[in-house]
C-alpha cells in the first residue's frame, strides 16, 4: 500500500526560527511586506522602505550586480531555473541559485560560475498550526469528556463491560431469591438501571467516535493561506535569511511557492536601506491546478493574490497566461512572456557523442518510433497513445521518464501488458537538459496527448520546442494553444483529445507526411523557440529593475550552456561530505568517476541501494578515489541512487554492451561485483565469471560482494531455522535459487578474488569472505521526534518481498494488536525508498524480518532513525564477528511478547532506541565498511 500523507519539510533543527528572528532588524516590523512604494532604484520613492525603517540607503559591496534565483525544489531537473541562472551569469551577474535541500543539512554546489545553495526546510509552522487545530474546544470537551485518547476509550469500554457483568449477575441472583414484591421491585429497578447505563455508554461512544472521525477528517480551508498551508511560512523561515544574507540587487522568485519568500525578503532588505527589486515568475495558472485537497486549492491562489501586486515585475510562460494574470489581478502592465525553450547553441553541439532514444530502445532505423518526453501524469493523456498502439502494429513508443516510475506510468505499462503491446513500449531515462533535442532526434514523431485541463490549454509546453529542435514533427491533441500553434506553423498533426481513433489517424498521417512536416521546421521558427531569444528579454528586465548604475557594473563572460552541477563548499577551504543522491534526477552523492588514482566501478544489482552507500562512504573517506554506480532495473525495481540505470532488456543490446566495455575497460581500475552480476552487460555472459578474462587483461582488480540469497544455501537454511524464508518459496523459485547460489559459492571458492558479505550469516556460506557491513546514511535517517511518546505507538513493517521477511506469519499478530487498539500498524509496500524514510521517522517501532536469522538494511535504517527494532536474530552468527546488535529478537510466536515488553517498559524502549543509533554509527555509517575495503582498493 502507499501510505498517503501531507508533504513535510526535512527539518532544519530547532534553531531555524531563532536564526531567522535574529535577522529581523529594527526597521522590519511589518515594514512594507506588501508596500509597493518601497521599490528599487528605477522607481520614484525608491528609498521609502529604508526611510520607514530608519536605516537610509546603504551601499552594497562592490563587484558584479547580484541576482538571487530562488526555487522551492532541489534545483536538479529544473531546466528553467538552471538556464535562467546560466544566462544571467553569461550576462555578467553574480548569481546564486537557492533551492531546497533534500537532506536535513545545508548543501552547496556550483553550476559553472553559479553558486548553488540548498537549504533544509523545517516544519515548525506546520507544527504550530497543527497544534492549534488539535487544541480542544468546547464541543470536544463535551464529546470527549474523560476520554483524552483511544486508549482511554478502550479502558472505559472495559470498565463499563465489567460493571454490566457485575450488575447483571446480581439481577440473576435476585431472581433466585424467594421473596415478595420488594425483591421483584429491586430486580426490575436494577435491570432498568443497567439498561439506562448501557444507553448512556452507547451514546457516549457514538459521540466520542463522531468527534474522532471529525478530527481525523480532511482539514477545511479557512481562506488564510498562512493557516491553510503553513509550509509556505516554513519556506520563508528557511529561504529568507539566506537570501537576505546575499543582499541581492534582484530576486527572481520562481513559482507560487516562492512568491511570499521573494516579497518578504525584498521588503526586509529595503527596510535596511538596500534597493532590492523582485520579480515573480508564474510557471502555471495556479487557479487552474487540480490540487489534491481543498486547503491547497485555497492557500496557493490566496498567497499569489496577496503578493503578485507587490512584485516589481511579473514573468510567465505564455501570452495566454499573461493575459489571464493581468485581468485576474488588475496588474498595471502585461507580464513579460519568457517561454521555456531549448538552448539553440547546444543543439547538435555534441552530435555523435550523446546517446539516442532509438539506441536506448534497441530499435533499428526503419522502425517507426513515437516519443514522449517529460512528466507523466493523468492529465498528460498518454493512455490514448498506449491504447492507440494496438492499432499501429509496426510502431513503437518511447517514454522518456524519471528512473523512479510513478503510479501513472505503472498503470500505463499494466495497460500495455493487457493490450499485448508491452514489448513496444520502452521506458528510457532522462538525459541532461542540454542534450534532450539530440537525444530525441532519432525518433520519428513527438507526442503531446494533453487532456483539456486549464494549464494544458494556455501554454506551449517545453516539450513542443524540444521536439522541434530535434527535428520531429508534432502529433498533438487539440488543446487550444498547441492546436493554434500547429495550425499556424504546419509542423504537425492534431487529433481530438482522448479519442483513440483520431490519435491513430493523426499518427498515420504524420508518418506518411513526415518529410513534408519536418521541412516546415525552419530556422526562424527555431530561433523564436530558443532560450537565447526568450532569455534576452528577461536579462533586459533584470537590468531595468536593478537600475542603470547597477547595470553598468555588468561584465559579460563566457559560460558553457552545458555546465552541470558539481559538488561545492559551504565554507571556504572546508569541503562538505557528499550526501545521498535523490532518485528524482539529483546528481549522485559521490565523486564522479574522474582522473583519481583509484577509479572504482560498482554494479549492477545495487540491492537496497548498498552500492550507492558504499560509493558515498568510500568517497567521503578517500580523496584518491572516484566511483561509478551502475544499476540494472526492470519494471518492478525499487530505484536507488546510481550514475547509470540500464533497463534489464537493454543489457542484452550489443550497442549497450560495447558502450559498457569501452567505459569499464578504459576507465576503471577496480570493480566491485555485487550479487555476481556481470560488468559488461551480457557481452560475455550473464555472470561476473564470464567477464573476468576481459577485466584481468585490462588490469582491473575485481572483488565479489554477496548480500543474501545469491550465496545462501536454501537446504541448509531450512534445516537450521523453523521459519526459514525458503520454506515459503515456490518450488520453482527454490530450485533456481539453489542452482544460482551453488554456482556463486563454487565460483567464489575457485576464483581467489577478494570476497565481502554485508551480513554476518553469510560468512558461513563464504568462509574466505570478510564482513563489510551494510551502509546507511545515519544523519539522513535521523528523526526529530523521539520514539515511544504516543500512548498507541505506530509500528511499521516494510517488506520488499513478503516471503523473504516472514510477513505472512507476523502480520496477523500486528493486525490483531491494531484491532484491539494496542498499536497502530502500518504495512508499507510498493513505496519509493525516500517515502519509506519519512514513514520510519514517523513510527515508534520497526518490525523487520523473521525468516533469515540476521538483520538487514531496513533494520539499520530503523535503528538510525532511533527506533527500537524487532527481528529474529541468531546470536551465534553475530558473536562470530564480535557484535551484539541492540535489536529485540523474536520469532513469529513471541512477537506479541516482544512488543509488550517495549510497551510496558518505555524507558527500556527508549534506551534501546538510543543504543541503536550508537550501534549504527559504529558499524553502519560507512566508516567500518571503508576500512574493510581498504586492502582491496590499494
Amino acid at each position: 500500500m502507499v501510505w498517503r500523507r501531507a508533504v513535510r519539510g526535512g527539518g532544519a533543527g530547532p534553531e531555524a526560527p531563532r536564526a531567522a528572528e535574529a535577522r529581523l532588524g529594527e526597521g522590519t516590523g511589518g515594514a512594507g511586506e506588501s508596500a509597493r512604494g518601497a521599490g528599487p532604484a528605477p522607481r520614484a520613492g525608491a528609498g521609502g522602505a529604508g526611510s520607514a525603517g530608519g536605516a537610509g540607503n546603504r551601499e552594497r559591496r562592490p563587484g558584479r550586480p547580484r541576482l538571487a534565483v530562488v526555487v522551492g525544489n532541489t534545483v536538479a531537473g529544473d531546466s528553467r531555473v538552471q538556464k535562467t541562472a546560466i544566462a544571467a551569469a553569461r550576462a555578467g551577474w553574480d548569481v546564486t541559485l537557492v533551492g531546497r535541500s533534500p537532506s536535513k543539512r545545508r548543501e552547496e554546489s556550483v553550476l559553472g560560475p553559479v553558486r548553488v545553495v540548498k537549504v533544509p526546510v523545517a516544519a515548525h509552522m506546520r507544527a504550530v498550526v497543527g497544534a492549534e487545530r488539535r487544541r480542544p474546544h468546547l464541543r470536544s470537551h463535551l464529546t470527549q469528556f474523560g476520554l483524552p485518547d483511544d486508549g482511554a476509550w478502550v479502558r472505559a469500554r472495559a470498565a463499563h463491560a465489567a460493571w454490566v457483568r457485575e450488575r447483571t449477575a446480581r439481577v440473576g441472583r435476585l431472581a433466585d431469591v424467594p421473596g415478595g414484591v420488594r425483591t421483584a421491585v429491586a430486580r426490575e429497578a436494577l435491570k432498568g438501571w443497567v439498561r439506562l447505563r448501557r444507553y448512556a455508554h452507547k451514546g457516549r461512544g457514538r459521540l466520542y467516535q463522531w468527534e474522532r472521525r471529525r478530527a481525523a477528517g480532511p482539514v477545511r480551508p479557512t481562506g488564510d493561506w498562512r493557516r491553510d498551508w503553513p509550509e509556505l511560512l516554513d519556506l520563508d523561515l528557511a529561504f529568507g535569511p539566506v537570501i537576505e544574507e546575499l543582499e541581492p540587487d534582484v530576486i527572481h522568485a520562481n513559482d507560487v511557492t516562492m512568491i511570499a519568500v521573494g516579497a518578504r525578503s525584498a521588503a526586509r532588505l529595503r527596510a535596511r536601506g538596500l534597493r532590492t527589486a523582485w520579480l515573480y515568475d508564474a510557471h502555471e495558472y495556479v487557479r487552474g491546478v487540480e490540487w489534491p485537497d481543498a486547503v491547497r486549492a485555497s492557500a496557493f491562489p490566496g498567497v499569489e493574490r496577496e503578493h503578485i501586486g507587490c512584485a516589481d515585475a511579473v514573468v510567465t510562460v505564455s501570452g495566454e497566461l499573461a493575459g489571464i494574470l493581468r485581468e485576474a489581478y488588475g496588474l498595471p502592465a502585461e507580464p513579460l512572456v519568457v517561454a521555456n525553450a531549448p538552448v539553440r547553441e547546444a543543439v547538435r553541439a555534441g552530435a555523435g557523442e550523446c546517446a539516442s532514444v532509438r539506441d536506448a530502445c534497441g530499435l533499428g532505423p526503419d522502425v517507426p518510433l513515437l516519443v514522449y518526453a517529460g512528466w507523466i501524469g493523468p492529465e498528460r493523456g498518454l493512455d490514448t497513445a498506449v491504447e492507440g498502439l494496438a492499432e499501429l502494429p509496426h510502431a513503437h513508443l518511447a517514454l522518456v521518464a524519471a528512473a523512479k516510475p510513478n503510479a501513472t506510468l505503472q498503470k500505463l505499462l499494466a495497460r500495455a501488458e493487457e493490450l499485448g503491446v508491452r514489448e513496444r513500449v520502452h521506458v528510457v531515462p532522462y538525459v541532461p537538459q542540454e542534450q534532450v533535442p539530440d537525444y530525441l532526434s532519432s525518433a520519428d514523431l513527438g507526442l503531446i496527448c494533453f487532456r483539456h485541463v486549464p494549464n494544458c490549454e494556455i501554454s506551449l509546453p517545453t516539450k513542443a520546442a524540444e521536439y522541434l529542435h530535434a527535428g520531429l514533427p508534432l502529433v498533438t491533441s487539440g488543446v487550444r494553444t498547441l492546436r493554434n500553434f500547429v495550425e499556424r506553423t504546419g509542423v504537425g498533426e492534431v487529433f481530438t483529445a482522448e479519442d483513440v481513433p483520431s490519435f491513430v489517424a493523426a499518427v498515420q498521417r504524420g508518418l506518411a507526411r513526415r518529410g513534408e512536416l519536418a521541412a516546415r521546421i525552419t530556422e526562424p521558427l527555431l530561433a523564436e523557440l530558443s532560450w537565447e531569444q526568450q532569455s534576452a528579454a528577461l536579462l533586459e528586465l533584470y537590468e531595468r529593475l536593478a537600475g542603470p548604475e547597477t547595470a553598468a557594473r555588468l561584465a559579460p563572460r563566457t559560460v558553457s550552456w552545458s555546465a552541470t552541477e558539481q559538488p561545492g563548499v559551504s565554507k571556504p577551504d572546508k569541503p562538505r561530505p557528499s550526501q545521498p543522491a535523490a532518485t528524482d534526477g539529483a546528481p549522485p552523492a559521490w565523486r564522479a568517476l574522474g582522473s583519481t588514482p583509484v577509479r572504482l566501478g560498482l554494479g549492477c544489482a545495487n540491492s537496497a541501494g548498498q552500492l550507492a552507500g558504499f560509493a558515498r562512504a568510500l568517497c567521503e573517506r578517500r580523496q584518491d578515489l572516484s566511483a561509478e554506480v551502475v544499476m540494472h532495473t526492470h519494471d518492478k525495481s525499487v530505484i536507488y541512487p546510481a550514475d547509470l540505470y540500464a533497463i534489464g532488456e537493454r543489457t542484452g543490446d550489443l550497442g549497450f554492451q560495447l558502450e559498457r566495455a569501452k567505459r569499464v575497460l578504459g576507465s576503471y581500475t577496480h570493480y566491485l561485483s555485487d550479487s555476481f552480476t556481470p560488468a559488461l552487460g551480457r557481452l560475455n555472459g550473464g555472470h561476473i565469471s564470464d567477464d573476468l578474462p576481459s577485466l584481468s587483461a585490462a588490469g582491473i582488480k575485481v572483488a565479489l560482494l554477496a548480500h543474501g540469497s545469491d550465496v545462501r544455501d536454501p537446504e541448509r537454511h531450512m534445516n537450521r531455522y523453523e521459519h526459514s524464508l525458503f520454506h515459503a518459496a515456490d518450488e520453482r523459485i527454490l530450485q533456481v535459487l539453489a542452482r544460482k547460489s551453488a554456482r556463486n559459492r563454487r565460483m567464489a571458492a575457485q576464483s581467489g578474488l577478494p570476497q565481502f558479505v554485508t551480513t554476518p550469516d553469510l560468512l558461513d556460506e563464504l568462509p574466505g569472505a570478510r564482513w563489510a557491513p551494510l551502509v546507511v546514511d545515519v544523519d539522513g535517517w535521523a528523526a526529530e521526534r523521539p520514539a515511544m511518546e504516543r500512548a498507541r505507538p505506530v509500528v511499521v513493517h516494510a517488506p520488499s518481498k513478503r516471503w523473504t521477511k516472514g510477513t505472512a506469519k507476523v502480520v496477523p499478530v500486528l493486525e490483531e494488536l491494531d484491532r484491539r487498539g494496542v498499536i497502530e500498524f502500518r504495512m508499507v509496500t510498493g513505496v519509493p525508498w525516500l517515502q519509506v524514510r519519512e514513514l520510519v521517522k514517523e513510527a515508534d517501532i520497526v518490525v523487520d524480518q523473521f525468516a533469515v536469522g540476521t538483520y538487514g538494511t531496513f533494520a539499520c535504517e530503523g535503528m538510525a532513525a532511533g527506533r527500537p527494532v524487532i527481528a529474529f536474530l541468531d546470536e551465534r552468527l553475530h558473536r562470530s564477528v564480535g557484535i551484539r546488535p541492540p535489536i529485540v529478537s523474536a520469532t513469529p510466536e513471541t512477537l506479541g511478547t516482544a512488543l509488550a515488553s517495549l510497551l510496558d517498559d518505555r524507558d527500556l524502549a527508549r534506551r534501546t532506541a538510543q543504543e541503536s543509533v550508537e550501534y549504527v554509527r559504529t558499524y553502519h555509517d560507512g566508516g567500518y565498511t571503508a576500512d574493510v575495503l581498504d586492502g582491496f582498493l590499494r
